[in-house]
């Protein structure tokens, strides 16, 4: 029993319509339309809502709008959901309905799952020639006019209590342990086998809570670069990238997003498996990006 990944996201927001622009420039598909939610889907069909601050029954968030209120995590099977159901139920603000069931993580932050609703998809990506293994041979590498991002692959969060938070998220939906920075910041996976990490808390010395960044896997390096260029000459604006990641290996670029934090591209992270054992860092912005 493990959870897959993520299936949907909700930020908060008063500026639908800037957010509406945004996202479509982000290379999501806008499906459903009010004056309330904004609802996109990535090409698996993980969803993105954006919804007006004011709408009712809108969970509540780690700090004041625009930022994340909801993550929606997926799940194989209705009986694994049940037995998340049996690990949860003791947690604040636990609910089961309409086929979800969640409560609130020790940051304040709406947690849900449900069977997942995302697609497989078999995709054609970038072979990369390096030095001594060269699989593309007359062919020009893919370029990339804008980015159009598979699904959300990770989120990043402000936590005042790094041990709480992590230890919920290990025990009760049996999230694993990648890398850290002691005490201050835990990379996790939501399984033994899969990408680095679907999930960073990091504790700030002068401890808040909140979103750092939202993040979307692309197909290669080439499409980070094709995304965050056509990002730009939409006129949104780079925070930092295009640039590497050391601990986990990826390539990405972040963008200033109207929705609340940061968004993220990326690429190319670090596959891990049950034979990985998690290393400690010292945090610094060489260790955090080339």
């Amino acid at each position: 029993m493990s959870v897959l990944g993520i299936d949907e996201v909700t930020f908060g927001a008063s500026d639908l319509p800037t957010c509406r622009r945004f996202f479509l420039d982000w290379g999501l598909r806008l499906v459903q339309e009010s004056d309330l939610a904004l609802v996109f889907e990535t090409l698996n069909g993980c969803r993105v809502i954006v919804a007006h601050s004011d709408t009712p029954g809108l969970p509540a968030g780690m700090e004041p709008d625009p930022t994340l209120r909801e993550v929606v995590w997926g799940v194989a099977t209705e009986a694994e959901l049940a037995g998340y159901a049996e690990a949860m139920k003791a947690q604040p603000g636990f609910i089961t309905q309409d086929g979800r069931i969640g409560c609130t993580d020790p940051n304040g932050l709406a947690v849900r799952l449900q069977v997942t609703r995302k697609r497989a998809l078999d995709l054609d990506c970038a072979a990369t020639n390096t030095w001594s293994h060269r699989p593309r041979v007359n062919q020009a590498g893919p370029a990339y006019e804008r980015a159009t991002p598979i699904e959300v692959g990770h989120v990043v969060l402000f936590t005042t209590d790094i041990q709480a938070t992590s230890a919920f998220y290990r025990k009760a939906l049996g999230f694993v342990l990648s890398d850290q920075y002691p005490g201050r910041g835990h990379f996790l996976r939501c399984s033994a086998q899969g990408g680095h990490h679907d999930l960073f808390l990091l504790q700030l010395p002068e401890a808040r809570r909140g979103l750092n960044h939202v993040a979307f896997a692309v197909r290669d390096v080439h499409e980070v670069f094709g995304g965050g260029m056509h990002m730009s000459r939409q006129g949104w604006t780079t925070e930092l990238g295009p640039g590497r990641h050391p601990i986990s290996s990826a390539i990405f670029w972040y963008i200033v997003n109207p929705a609340g934090a940061l968004v993220e591209y990326y690429t190319d992270e670090d596959e891990l498996t049950e034979d990985w054992q998690p290393r400690e860092f010292t945090p610094g912005p060489t260790v955090f990006a080339e």
